[in-house]
């Protein structure tokens, strides 16, 4: 059951990167298909229960704001690059390092709430490059934790 519970963490990671990025193309054409137009309207309602969505704090692909803002598009890339990473890394034998897992979590949102910091004192957003690379951490150690939860090593 493992072994299925971590694919289809990988497998759905993946799929939601992917349509972040598709999803922007498919907003961008002038005549999308039925199905597209659905596809469309689910990720975006999906993205508005997850993320603000605001547009200054948003990338723009193919002239389309993406379903989430950069950070979120940070915390999802780094999620599925971990995600997979960890199953590579467990096909070797090597477990993923959870005995610490309240360490991982800090140490990985500590860039975040840097930028948070630093946004509610100067007044300034940080650029979106900045926002969606202190993302990245936020989904690498969740990912790596959830991974390994599938393999009951977290107590």
């Amino acid at each position: 059951m493992a072994i299925v519970l971590r694919r289809a963490f990988v497998a759905a990671s993946l799929a939601w990167a992917l349509l972040l990025v598709a999803v922007p193309f498919l907003a961008s054409r002038a005549h999308p298909s039925a199905l597209a137009t659905a596809a469309i309207v689910a990720v975006y309602a999906i993205g508005s229960l997850v993320c603000h969505q605001l547009p200054e704090r948003s990338y723009r692909l193919w002239t389309a704001q993406m379903p989430v803002c950069a950070r979120c598009a940070g915390i999802y890339a780094g999620a599925t690059i971990a995600a997979i990473a960890a199953i590579a890394a467990l096909g070797v034998g090597a477990r993923p390092p959870i005995r610490r897992a309240r360490l991982i979590l800090a140490v990985a949102v500590a860039p975040t709430l840097l930028t948070l910091v630093y946004e509610w004192t100067t007044g300034r957003m940080p650029a979106n490059t900045i926002r969606f690379a202190a993302g990245l951490p936020i989904g690498v150690g969740v990912a790596w934790l959830l991974v390994a939860a599938s393999e009951d090593q977290v107590n």
